[in-house]
């Protein structure tokens, strides 16, 4: 007889096989395929990879994306086969956090995939969905704890994040019409919020808000080109959310060598591979089965799994 801490495994597992079953099946019948706007089979697509006239446009790009659901699943596992919940550490047994954090980093390889597969609007929009719902999650995480959030407000905060997010990108596009890219400040209030975690005090607290300026030019973003085109980089505003919300110092503490490191620098030189996932560029191969857009899925889906493991460090101060 199964273990019933296994349950969200198998169902996380179920779930996924059913998603490819019930693609192949609408991608045979052509039902859920598309072509990109000025597309055809054969020509590059904007991620480098030769557009195919198979059921995935993209094919590596595509199923790269089961990295993010592999190692999503092992998180069910590993969280199913901790001995009891540890009231501590959110990531310690199964719980609605750990659960759905785990969700979260399977729903990216799905959300990803409907969009190189299919080169559908609705598929990129389920790719930016996707990354939404996952990336708010640490930083909603950490402005829980320093503002004494009960999980009731944690929730209803994620979700209606998500759900503005979903009308809003479904009806105005990526940056909502109101020039944000929700994805990239969220990496921003991260790490915002993550330093302001380590760190904490009450001077530092609103001083916090100007790391964000450090992670946009890590992306190319710097203060001058901010100041210059402010109508367009308003949401640096933004950056002084979890000073707003974080009164009171964290109540536990985390260990950031090695995970929270790795994930960090596996997700910069993913992005660095990122760019070169595009035509025109020296690495772009269209017709090689090595894609960096590839590449850029399985490192950061090892970032998913990194950050997994830096969470479960988390201890209460003595």
């Amino acid at each position: 007889m199964i273990n019933s801490k296994f349950y969200p495994f198998f169902i996380a597992l179920v779930l996924s096989i059913l998603f490819f079953i019930i693609y192949i099946l609408l991608g045979n019948q052509g039902v859920i395929l598309s072509l990109e706007p000025n597309e055809n089979i054969g020509d590059i697509s904007r991620w480098c990879e030769r557009v195919s006239g198979s059921i995935f446009r993209e094919p590596s790009n595509a199923l790269s994306n089961i990295g993010f659901m592999i190692l999503g699943l092992l998180m069910f596992w590993v969280l199913g086969k901790d001995i009891k919940s540890n009231n501590s550490n959110q990531f310690t047994g199964l719980n609605s956090i750990s659960i759905l954090y785990a969700g979260a980093a399977i729903f990216l390889g799905p959300g990803s995939l409907l969009m190189h597969g299919t080169h559908t609007e609705w598929g990129e929009w389920a790719d930016n969905l996707s990354m939404i719902m996952y990336i708010i999650i640490p930083w909603l995480l950490n402005i829980k704890e320093m503002g004494r959030w009960p999980l009731k407000t944690f929730f209803s905060s994620y979700f209606l994040i998500v759900f503005v997010y979903a009308v809003t990108r479904w009806l105005f596009g990526s940056e909502l019409g109101i020039n944000l890219d929700l994805f990239g400040l969220s990496i921003g209030l991260w790490v915002i919020s993550e330093t302001l975690f380590r760190f904490w005090s009450p001077l530092f607290r609103w001083i916090s808000g100007f790391i964000g300026f450090l992670v946009a030019a890590v992306f190319g973003i710097f203060p001058a080109e901010i100041f210059l085109n402010f109508n367009e980089f308003w949401w640096v505003l933004l950056f002084w959310i979890p000073a707003i919300f974080s009164h009171h110092p964290p109540r536990v503490k985390r260990d950031y060598s090695p995970w929270f490191y790795l994930g960090m620098g596996s997700y910069v030189l993913a992005f660095v591979i990122w760019l070169q996932g595009y035509p025109n560029t020296p690495f772009c191969y269209p017709d090689s089965i090595i894609q960096p857009h590839a590449i850029w899925h399985l490192m950061t889906a090892f970032s998913t799994w990194c950050f997994f493991k830096f969470f479960r460090t988390e201890k209460k101060l003595i």
